[in-house]
């Protein structure tokens, strides 16, 4: 599946390109990525850079980086992850430094998973959070997301937050 470009109030989410890479391994080379299993070096971050672009055309969804569209700079990343690492699709997202406390997470995942419902035929959607990462725990609340403890989850110390549909 190729990517779709979403847009919102004041973002873009469109397909990642080589160009993204320096910017994507600068956040999981800093203490940002903490509750993500970094910070990793630069293998680690192309490992899942790679990951963000290739499950578009192995399971029809992945990620998209997030721009300001007013000003054109990249913020952050929202992502459907799949694969043999999450036992489920999960909705995660990631925003660079500079741009926390803004609203872009809950914008750009918002808009994913309006998509996923649409297109990718999910009844519901997780995120998985560190249980010490308040922000990305704000984010899911916002997004109307319920902890789910009986989830199934690759890491027992997360949190599982179930994003259901909503009925039309």
């Amino acid at each position: 599946m190729t990517p779709p470009t979403l847009h919102t109030q004041r973002l873009t989410l469109r397909a990642p390109v080589m160009a993204d890479f320096p910017a994507y391994a600068a956040f999981w080379a800093s203490e940002r990525a903490v509750h993500m299993g970094g910070p990793k070096d630069v293998a680690g971050a192309w490992f899942w850079f790679c990951h963000e672009v290739a499950q578009w055309p192995l399971l029809g969804h992945g990620s998209l980086m997030v721009d300001h569209t007013a000003g054109g700079q990249t913020v952050g990343l929202v992502g459907l992850n799949g694969g043999p690492k999450f036992p489920e699709v999960e909705l995660g997202w990631l925003v660079y430094e500079g741009h926390a406390g803004q609203g872009y997470a809950t914008e750009a995942a918002g808009a994913l998973r309006d998509w996923a419902f649409d297109n990718l035929g999910v009844e519901s959607l997780v995120s998985y959070t560190d249980a010490d990462n308040t922000a990305s725990i704000r984010v899911a609340q916002r997004l109307g997301a319920v902890l789910d403890a009986s989830a199934v989850r690759s890491d027992p110390q997360d949190l599982v937050w179930r994003h259901a549909r909503r009925m039309q």
